[in-house]
């Protein structure tokens, strides 16, 4: 005689065994979620050049958020008394030619850094992803449009685009902010349109679509998100380069203007004392470098933890 705990298993419908089933999976969608994460976190963990540029990017941003207490000399302030000083217990990068504390214009130059790194990013991302989603999307003459205009931009060199659009603008670091953001969306739009060509005709969007939901809906909702990890990879990738580009403004006069502690422009007031006063002008390009690493470290290791088919067999 068949037991009754069979008996009823066989009962129950396909449906009713698939309900069952789920009741005794002991991994819920949020336990899901939560191991996938511990499990990117552990990739990144493992990748020694991902921890650096993390941790490099990290001391900036305490750089920028506790600069008077990191550093309590005014960066401003001038004293003739103590020009050219090297590197002492006093001021430990030493003085710039009218006396100032070249360690404190350091820690609080990272506050400009870190405020142009972070407008452009907000800046070309999401315009780079508008542009490029909707052009990959729609296709047709819309993708011709947009792609043309991307092509456009992408002919000049950033750099020489940038220098030119200050050179108009005028300095300022709001004109420097925009001057890079306007040269810097393209790659992103490019990027984001061979993302949605790849998830436009998936089945999820074309169910999505017989389902009733309009272009946009589809686009926000479902080709968006696809795209975005991509997409901060390059922003991470990309803000040495914005760096690069800003303290190139400065250190020709067309970013931020003195008396501001801005490290291009640091640069560019030490090339005079190179010789004899070399602090003035290696320590803060020295930070410029060691910020630069940081961010292409970081943008690798995410590229590497965000996307592991790309990665290769060292897993670096």
């Amino acid at each position: 005689m068949m037991p009754d705990h069979v008996a009823a298993r066989r009962r129950l419908s396909p449906v009713g065994r698939m309900a069952r089933h789920a009741a005794r999976t002991p991994r819920s969608r949020a336990e899901a979620r939560r191991l996938a994460m511990l499990g990117l976190l552990a990739r990144a963990l493992g990748n020694p050049a991902t921890v650096v540029g993390a941790l490099i990017v990290a001391l900036l941003l305490v750089m920028a958020a506790a600069a008077p207490v990191i550093a309590t000399t005014d960066p401003l302030a001038q004293d003739l008394t103590a020009r050219l000083l090297p590197p002492d217990a006093m001021h430990w990068l030493g003085t710039d030619h009218l006396g100032r504390d070249i360690f404190a214009r350091v820690v609080h130059g990272a506050r400009l850094t870190l405020a142009v790194v972070l407008s452009v990013a907000v800046l070309v991302g999401p315009v780079g992803l508008a542009i490029g989603i909707a052009a990959g999307y729609f296709g047709g003459w819309i993708d011709t449009v947009l792609m043309g205009l991307t092509d456009i931009v992408m002919a000049f060199p950033r750099l020489v685009l940038a220098l030119a659009l200050a050179a108009v603008l005028g300095p300022g670091i709001e004109n420097a902010i925009a001057a890079i953001a306007v040269t810097g969306w393209p790659p992103y739009a490019r990027l984001a349109r061979a993302e949605a060509r790849l998830v436009r005709g998936r089945d999820f969007v074309q169910a999505a679509r017989l389902a009733g939901a309009s272009d946009l809906r589809i686009l926000v909702s479902h080709v968006a998100p696809l795209c975005l990890s991509s997409v901060i990879v390059r922003l991470t990738l990309d803000m040495a380069g914005v760096i690069l580009i800003f303290a190139g403004l400065g250190f020709l006069g067309l970013g931020v203007q003195a008396p501001a502690p801005e490290w291009g422009a640091m640069v560019a007031t030490g090339r005079d004392y190179i010789i004899d006063q070399w602090w003035v002008a290696t320590l803060p390009g020295v930070a410029i470098f060691i910020v630069s690493m940081g961010f292409n470290l970081l943008g690798d290791g995410l590229r590497d933890v965000l996307d592991p088919r790309g990665r290769t067999g060292s897993g670096s």
